[in-house]
């Protein structure tokens, strides 16, 4: 049987990451891998760590092994987990990159782990150019790519973003697979009456975490405007925690006179809520500054959910214009367009396309994918 490590976050680690991670080592698992996740016992120092807690309330998945081992600012810890791995002598590894402050923590450990001139190793690279830019960012990005013998991407801007760093190494784009693991869609009406929505009333989804990138201040706006024109026939729901200062949208909200428009749920939402969320809405809105892709795009797909998507990086190549969803511009007066433009459409316009679609986004792709990126003749066992 052979031998597959996962680097990456895993619970007691919450997040979207650890979600995935989880997902996939269950994917390897059934395809008959022998498949273990190895996270961290430090992911960010708290000071680093813009939400309310780093760890998941949720149980710990019975099905799949986790061991909890990298501390991301320790360097003993790092030739401790290396030299581990490397006695292991893993067929392949599959690590997690999604911001630069992990390039020193990650490529230290993989270039002792390449020491057994056996394991190959695989990154999946969310980000290589991050969202926020801080000082380093550059010489750890690059720190981590060398350690690595191919690359996968799910989208065509972080694998344009990649090739400016690595011209030569195996990379692939792979569309982001389905968040199937949040269980299945529950009647609309039931997700209301369990989140104490009005039954009746449309909802407007924005979810995840509050970022100034993700742009809801946009969609704030043209909620007011939409409010203005008197074409305000939906609630906007707010679902995800604040991952910045929350009075900025407070206030926002406040001065726009939209407090009755907007219902608040901004706190961190558990895995076992989400499809609550999903299926109680009638549209999901990622009005984005900047993106490369978004876990968002396959939780929406899975629970079958239309979409607006800001004409922004990787989104709109996600979200086929007027077929799952609608394209628009990063503004407000884009945005309320669009609001409007799919409630004339109405969600059974969206349901064919959207049916048809998710389909491409499949979890054996994936796998399939980071098992055959490098063959086994062409591992590299330096980092120069």
């Amino acid at each position: 049987m052979k031998k597959v490590i996962i680097i990456g976050p895993a619970h007691p680690l919450r997040g979207g990451l650890a979600s995935f991670d989880q997902r996939l080592c269950l994917e390897f698992q059934n395809a008959g891998y022998d498949a273990t996740i190895y996270s961290f016992s430090l992911q960010y120092p708290d000071f680093l760590f813009p939400g309310t807690t780093q760890y998941s309330s949720d149980p710990a998945p019975s099905n799949i092994k986790i061991v909890t081992a990298i501390n991301s600012i320790n360097p003993f810890n790092w030739i401790k987990v290396g030299l581990k791995l490397k006695q292991l002598k893993p067929d392949l590894v599959v690590v997690r990159f999604w911001l630069p402050l992990m390039g020193p923590a990650l490529g230290s450990i993989l270039r002792l782990l390449k020491g057994n001139k056996h394991s190959k190793i695989v990154a999946i690279t969310d980000n290589i150019i991050p969202h926020e830019k801080r000082p380093g960012d550059r010489p750890f990005t690059r720190y981590f790519l060398k350690s690595c013998d191919g690359f996968v991407t799910m989208s065509t801007k972080v694998l344009n973003d990649l090739r400016s760093f690595e011209k030569n190494k195996p990379a692939q784009e792979v569309k982001h697979p389905l968040y199937d693991n949040f269980g299945e869609a529950v009647l609309k009406s039931a997700a209301k009456n369990h989140l104490g929505l009005d039954i009746n009333q449309p909802i407007v989804l924005f979810f995840g975490f509050i970022r100034k990138y993700k742009g809801l201040d946009l969609l704030l706006d043209a909620i007011s405007l939409l409010k203005q024109k008197g074409q305000l026939n939906f609630k906007l729901l707010v679902a995800g925690e604040y991952y910045e200062e929350s009075a900025f949208y407070l206030n926002k909200i406040k001065d726009l006179g939209i407090e009755n428009d907007v219902i608040q749920r901004t706190e961190f939402i558990p895995d076992s809520e989400v499809r609550y969320y999903l299926s109680s809405a009638d549209l999901v809105v990622q009005p984005y500054r900047n993106a490369t892709q978004s876990g968002v795009t396959p939780l929406a797909y899975h629970f079958e959910k239309p979409m607006i998507v800001t004409n922004v990086g990787g989104l709109p190549s996600l979200v086929p214009h007027n077929k799952v969803g609608l394209v628009c511009e990063p503004n407000a007066e884009s945005i309320a367009d669009a609001i409007i433009r799919y409630f004339e459409l109405g969600e059974e316009f969206f349901l064919p396309h959207l049916r048809e679609e998710k389909s491409k986004y499949s979890w054996s792709q994936l796998m399939n994918t980071l098992t055959t990126i490098v063959p086994d003749k062409t591992i590299r066992n330096d980092v120069s």
